[in-house]
């Protein structure tokens, strides 16, 4: 069996705090020994291997777990985003126009859209993501939605209830009832999770219920998009139901940091949407001092979040959501793989798979320190590299 050999690694990001120093787990002058595709040991620099992989002194950082990604979907709002700057307010209904575009493209066309948006999330040094269905709205392209989906990642989400499509208007409790029988049947041996948009503009909190148990009935792990537009049900009923994340999280009550702070439902915030809706940012570091697990995500779509840096995303939780880096690094990493339900993603430790992005510089802290340079020099998954920013 043969063992590859990440050297000369100035700065190591294991996220395993036994392994080094503070909640990081940072080691200095390291090395990741690697055997088929996975962490088998964390050493000195200069330890012994079959290839060598020249970290050239730079720091490495596991990889990011992104949690929350529309990446299956066609068309564009770039007018859209163009007049919200201009002064619209963001509104769900947006979600329309690109259901209407992803309606029309054929499978091989969403396959190449979410083939070259998987590649860019890569480049930016992105290992792994979830990524969600939701622009089909009906059954048939619901489901293939997913079936593609599924073909790009084990972490695979219905989201069937994402709005009320046109053809439904006034009608919703009939599309939910549309969800949650004829439409999750046929996709629901395709993906992991399903999750609901409980807002107002799109599903109450009966109707996210109804969604949310149906998923559950059949075996999927349930995730919701809450409290993004205003204050809402969406965080408590995560948590009520045990959901392994509520996502958003603009607008969260003390009463709802008290219930996520009591649960293992993980908050996801998605910063670089708040920074495209000119929604205001979360107080991520009150949930954080109150014990709430949490999680960055890009939130990648063509209307709210267009965007596959993970990096800006930690500059804009660092500046506005005000967490530390450490806390910031640690969420877009290890948090998201809490929040996907996964203790094998998100750290660089024995057993862990071997899936690290090597920075352009000599420390994390880079991230935000220069924020929009493009420090991302190489991603590995699996001790591979694939890919060179």
């Amino acid at each position: 069996m043969s063992a590859l050999v990440v050297d000369d690694i100035g700065l190591l990001v294991t996220n395993a705090p036994e392994l080094g120093e503070g909640q990081l787990g940072v080691l200095r002058d390291a090395a990741l020994v690697i055997e088929d595709d996975e962490v088998v040991a964390v050493e000195r620099a200069g330890a012994d291997g079959d290839e060598r992989f020249d970290a050239g002194g730079r720091c490495v950082i596991p990889g990011f777990v992104d949690s929350h990604t529309h990446l299956v979907f066609a068309g564009d709002r770039a007018d859209e985003f163009a007049a919200r700057m201009a002064g619209r307010p963001y509104e769900a209904g947006g979600i329309r126009v690109t259901t209407e575009a992803t309606r029309r493209a054929s499978n091989d066309e969403l396959r190449e859209l979410t083939a070259r948006r998987q590649a860019e999330a890569m480049r930016a040094g992105i290992t792994h993501l979830e990524m969600k269905s939701g622009y089909g709205l009906d059954t048939p392209n619901e489901k293939r939605l997913c079936e593609i989906a599924a073909e790009f990642t084990d972490d695979a989400t219905f989201l069937g209830a994402h709005v009320v499509p046109p053809e439904y208007e006034g009608r919703v409790d009939d599309y939910v009832e549309l969800v949650c029988g004829e439409m999750l049947a046929a996709c629901v041996r395709h993906v992991r999770w399903i999750d609901v948009f409980c807002e107002r503009g799109a599903f109450d909190a009966d109707q996210s219920r109804a969604v949310l148990e149906a998923g559950r009935d059949a075996g999927l792990g349930m995730r919701v998009h809450g409290n993004q537009l205003g204050p809402g049900p969406g965080a408590r009923l995560a948590v009520e139901l045990g959901a392994a994340s509520v996502d958003h999280c603009t607008y969260l009550d003390d009463g709802d940091i008290e219930a996520l702070a009591g649960s293992d439902t993980v908050a996801t915030f998605l910063p670089a949407t708040d920074f495209s809706t000119r929604e205001p940012y979360p107080d991520a570091r009150r949930a954080i001092d109150a014990g709430v697990s949490v999680a960055i995500a890009t939130n990648t779509n063509p209307g709210s979040s267009n965007t596959t840096s993970m990096s800006f995303c930690i500059a804009l939780a660092v500046r506005d959501l005000r967490m530390t880096v450490e806390e910031a690094l640690a969420a877009a990493t290890l948090g998201g793989a809490r929040a996907l339900g996964r203790d094998d993603l998100g750290r660089l430790s024995p057993g862990a798979p071997a899936d690290a992005v090597v920075l352009e510089a000599s420390t994390y802290a880079d991230l935000v320190y220069r924020p929009g340079v493009p420090l991302i020099a190489e991603t590995l998954v699996g001790g591979q590299v694939r890919s060179a920013g």
